[in-house]
């Protein structure tokens, strides 16, 4: 989903409420997960997945809802990571 306007909403949990300090920014390039107030992850919507090589995996609450942003559990995530297609970058 593109958009010309940036727009914060909170996460949903898989109950469907809303996630207090999880957050989904969507901007013109792509969407990115923030957590409290590091950002974790970035989908651009063209390019690979970025995630922040300090924060990806920083605790549980974390994981939690960056394998919800991502769709896939953290086994997913660390082949993804070790086979290129994601990116460790700084996002902070």
């Amino acid at each position: 989903m593109k958009t010309n306007k940036t727009r914060v909403e909170n996460m949903v949990s898989h109950n469907g409420n809303t996630v207090a300090n999880q957050f989904l920014i969507y901007t013109e390039k792509g969407v990115y997960f923030q957590s409290y107030d590091s950002v974790i992850a970035f989908k651009p919507y063209t390019g690979k997945t970025q995630l922040d090589s300090e924060y990806w995996d920083y605790s549980s609450t974390t994981s939690k809802y960056r394998n919800i942003f991502l769709n896939e559990n953290k086994a997913t995530t660390e082949a993804k990571i070790k086979n290129g297609t994601y990116e460790l970058v700084n996002l902070n």
